[in-house]
């Protein structure tokens, strides 16, 4: 395993705890939430305490589409280009 994209909502704890526990790449992603639209999940996320690294993206579908190609990109560093598929 390469990288975590970990999607949290409310009190977001996955992401922090994933981060704490392994050296992988962990990516957050904000879940949005009834009342406060994913904004408690996007505060819990990127205010990780010093040597917990997560990468925090946008609240919801644009965040996990982006962590997804934020990943890919992170994967394609050391990895040659896939053959082409027919």
């Amino acid at each position: 395993m390469q990288a975590i994209i970990a999607g949290a909502g409310g009190a977001a704890h996955l992401p922090g705890m994933l981060a704490a526990k392994t050296t992988v790449p962990v990516l957050g992603v904000p879940v949005a939430s009834k009342h406060l639209q994913g904004v408690d999940s996007l505060h819990s996320i990127v205010q990780m305490p010093k040597g917990i690294p997560v990468a925090t993206f946008a609240i919801g579908n644009a965040g996990a589409a982006n962590a997804a190609l934020f990943a890919v990109a992170m994967l394609a560093i050391n990895n040659p280009a896939p053959p082409a598929v027919y």
